[in-house]
């Protein structure tokens, strides 16, 4: 398992006591002053000031409570503001998580087994001199071959790739750091142990990006937002270090919505190479862009609510959000604790495979990341396999674009019927994540960062940080207890099914399956007007085999992920 260097322990604060020399039954004035905020009981008149807070709280809340027992909450409502204000005073880590683990995984589910065979067989190409425009747009596996058999050098693959971001970027606004020197360094060294005959694996000498919210000592770790443009962070994701002990070339920190959330960061808005006009989506937008754009043949995202998932279908590239829990989140930017996902965008799901077989597993420290199989082998026959097709009102999936899909996946023995997701008050659900989000940036919002976030609008982060605040614990664990249901009633859902296959877009797909923590595979299906349209393949939790191989039959048969955007092949 690799090693990881978390950063130093934060300085703590002296442990607060409660013990007074006043004894054990001193007066709550004298307590409130032990917590170390100066805190001390409001006078009779400023009870009245007090009680008109609770007042208005509880009826914010929904609530009715008495002139009476307002009266009587009031003294307790000061003593718990008291604490607040102690509990700030108290450093705690950007990287410290909350005592507390969401599993995924509904009670009395029998969980799959932890074994699975090898995701990937290697390529043999024909090419005898691959061209660089061959280069930009190969899959994993063409790459790995024409290395291994020195048609190519690591160094090669690693400064057309930074040749193409750097170029690029002016038009799509997808890069935040070119890691130059650490990437040349790691090529050579991949070149090196390549002629030794010492290969690492199928990712050996690949150069790739990550999202900017991972951190990595060769450059600084932004979130896509100003208040963060400098921060420098002393280790290293898991994800990406397992990646590099892979052999893999990390090659440059790509763009993201301020605080994971949209396409806008402090250096614009990034493009979509179809459509330039048009932003990347988000929040993995420059993950989604310079993949789409053949500037890395893959790189690392995440997703809270669509962060994967909505860039790649914007984009037009393959992309995996693995179940919750899957692959491990040190040494990545918090949003949600209970939903965070890391996952990866590549134009092939085969790479996708490989890629999520390199990352995935426990590594000690994210307690919230679960060991399980990963049998996935992609020629294995289809026959046997079933599908869900989401229904909307009147129709299903198979009536859209994802038709041809739905034919193949037929002719080729998977069993289809209509599904619907089961009904629950989705759109009430999100308290979870805002408040979680809240949470993470909450010195953040009191210290007044938010307000240099590019985005200021009604539905951006500064705002919710400052409206989640007035969420009562009662009606966050509320939230959290309809979660657990609706993670019973989904189960029983795939109790039927081995993938579930969806519109892209679908607010309620969204929310529901992030919420429970099940992967989901967005794949091009169909040519559209501008650029291939996609659907998204949801799978059971731990079933990323399952939706890897429906797509991966579907792209040995189709050409639909190989078409180029006409701004990446201008020049070359």
């Amino acid at each position: 398992m690799p090693e990881f260097n978390p950063a130093p322990a934060p300085q703590r604060r002296a442990p607060i006591s409660p013990q007074t020399t006043d004894g054990p039954r001193s007066s709550r004035r004298t307590w409130l002053g032990a917590l170390g905020v100066g805190a001390v009981l409001p006078s009779t008149s400023g009870r009245r000031d007090e009680a008109d807070d609770v007042r208005a709280a509880q009826r914010l809340a929904g609530l009715a409570f008495t002139d009476q027992e307002i009266a009587q909450a009031t003294p307790l409502v000061t003593t718990q503001r008291a604490a607040f204000a102690a509990l700030r005073s108290f450093a705690v880590d950007r990287f410290t998580d909350p005592a507390f683990q969401f599993d995924p995984w509904p009670a009395g589910l029998v969980r799959p087994p932890r074994e699975g065979p090898s995701p990937y067989s290697f390529v043999t190409v024909t090419e005898q001199v691959p061209t660089d425009l061959d280069l930009a747009f190969a899959s994993i596996g063409e790459l790995g071959a024409w290395l291994r058999a020195g048609r190519v050098t690591a160094r090669r693959l690693t400064e057309l790739s930074l040749q193409r971001l750097a170029r690029l970027d002016a038009a799509l606004k997808c890069v935040v750091t070119l890691l130059r020197e650490h990437a040349l360094a790691a090529a050579d060294r991949a070149d090196r142990e390549l002629a030794a005959g010492q290969p690492r694996g199928p990712l050996h000498g690949i150069p790739f990006g990550a999202k900017d919210l991972l951190a990595h000592p060769a450059g600084p770790t932004t979130f896509g937002a100003e208040p963060f443009r400098d921060q420098h962070l002393d280790l290293t994701a898991t994800v990406l270090e397992r990646l590099e002990r892979q052999g893999a070339v990390l090659v440059a920190k790509l763009s993201l919505g301020a605080l994971a959330m949209g396409d806008r960061w402090f250096g614009g808005m990034t493009r979509n190479p179809w459509n330039p006009e048009q932003g990347s989506s988000g929040s993995s937008a420059g993950s989604a862009a310079a993949t789409a754009a053949g500037l890395v043949p893959f790189a690392l995202g995440s997703e809270t609510l669509g962060s994967i998932v909505s860039p790649a279908a914007r984009c037009s590239v393959t992309a995996l959000r693995p179940t919750f829990g899957a692959v491990p989140r040190t040494g990545a930017m918090a949003l949600s604790w209970t939903m965070d996902k890391l996952g990866v965008l590549a134009r092939h799901a085969d790479d996708c495979a490989l890629v999520f077989d390199a990352i995935r597993g426990t590594d000690g420290r994210d307690l919230m990341t679960r060991d399980a199989g990963f049998p996935f082998d992609s020629l294995l026959p289809l026959r046997g396999l079933r599908v869900g097709l989401l229904r909307t009102g009147a129709s299903d999936v198979s009536e859209g674009p994802a038709r041809d899909f739905v034919a193949f996946l037929r002719d080729q023995g998977v069993a289809t019927a209509p599904v619907e997701w089961p009904k629950f008050p989705y759109s009430a659900l999100r308290v979870i994540l805002e408040v979680e989000a809240a949470t993470a940036f909450d010195e953040l919002t009191r210290d007044g960062g938010v307000r240099a976030l590019a985005d200021q609008s009604d539905r951006a982060w500064p705002n919710l940080f400052r409206a989640a605040r007035f969420v009562p614990a009662v009606e966050y664990l509320r939230a959290s207890r309809v979660r657990t249901d609706l993670m019973r009633a989904v189960a029983q859902v795939f109790a039927d099914f081995d993938a579930i296959l969806t519109p892209t877009h679908t607010g309620e797909t969204l929310l529901c399956t992030n919420l429970t923590g099940h992967p989901a595979l967005a794949l091009p299906v169909a040519a559209g007007e501008r650029q291939p349209r996609l659907a998204t393949l949801i799978g059971p939790l731990f079933g990323e085999a399952f939706i890897l191989r429906l797509a991966s039959a579907w792209q040995r048969a189709t050409t639909h992920h190989r078409q180029r955007p006409a701004l990446a092949t201008r020049g070359d």
